[in-house]
């Protein structure tokens, strides 16, 4: 289990911290290997800047990004968005792909050890890493491309994703914590898992996340669903009943009342 709270995950590199998370859930995570790598990867990019002496610090990091994106070859999954490999760190160093949260911590990782001034930003539709310079407006790379993206863009997004009346503030832009950012990735991961029907480490996510959020309903309905896949049908019962009784409004409940009807007159099957 993963022994960390919020100040643990605020105190580590959010790239060490995916780690320690991806351990927790899948005990093949060569984190050691994983560290080498990146440690073999930064002293390639500082040989580089440093060999590149004479450049503006904005000229430092367009530098960077060419290194990562085209060089070392990192790009995001467009083939498989949605493969758990894309979450695991030591996977995304191996195959050089990924989605943004991932590629953005290993961003956001080098870019602290490269002195220059990043930031994550936990976007609705998507983590970007925000780039800051003395007196510039922010702006912002899409990790999954290497692209900046203007306001224009982001707009845009929001729109197809919340609907033509939304409107991009400031609030959408504001750095993410750690904590935060760990939890979209662990959402992330678990609904890769679910869909790849690996449901044992799929419930290791779920339960890391009741570590941190013990009675949120639409997590324990989710290890319901889980549960429900692993035949424990009565623990999958207790937990879909949970999500009933504190969510009675929500359109799922009624499903719900019809899938414990189904379990309670099914098999049960001890573990």
């Amino acid at each position: 289990m993963l022994n960390l709270s919020d100040d643990d995950f605020d105190a580590m590199e959010l790239v060490e911290g995916a780690l320690a998370l991806n351990k927790a859930i899948n005990s093949d995570t060569r984190v050691e290997w994983a560290n080498g790598e990146l440690a073999r990867l930064l002293a390639e990019a500082q040989q580089r800047l440093k060999d590149a002496d004479g450049l503006t610090d904005p000229q430092r990091l367009e530098a960077f990004l060419h290194l990562f994106y085209v060089e070392w070859g990192f790009e995001g999954d467009r083939d498989a968005y949605f493969d758990s490999n894309n979450a695991f760190i030591d996977k995304v160093l191996e195959r050089r792909k990924g989605v943004p949260v991932s590629l953005g911590a290993l961003l956001l990782y080098f870019g602290s050890k490269l002195g220059f001034t990043l930031k994550g930003i936990n976007f609705p539709t998507q983590f970007l890493v925000q780039v800051d310079w003395p007196d510039e407006a922010a702006k912002y790379i899409n990790p999954f491309s290497g692209e900046y993206v203007s306001h224009h863009t982001l707009q845009a997004w929001l729109i197809g994703h919340k609907g033509p009346l939304s409107k991009l503030k400031a609030e959408h832009l504001q750095e993410a914590d750690h904590p935060t950012i760990i939890g979209r990735w662990l959402a992330l991961l678990k609904s890769a898992l679910l869909r790849e029907e690996r449901y044992t480490l799929a419930l290791r996510c779920t339960d890391l996340a009741l570590t941190f959020v013990p009675d949120d309903p639409y997590e324990i309905r989710d290890r319901g669903f889980i549960y429900q896949q692993l035949d424990c049908h009565q623990v999958a019962i207790s937990d879909y009943q949970y999500f009933i009784e504190h969510c009675p409004d929500d359109p799922a409940a009624e499903l719900l009342k019809t899938q414990v009807s189904a379990l309670s007159h099914s098999h049960v099957t001890v573990h």
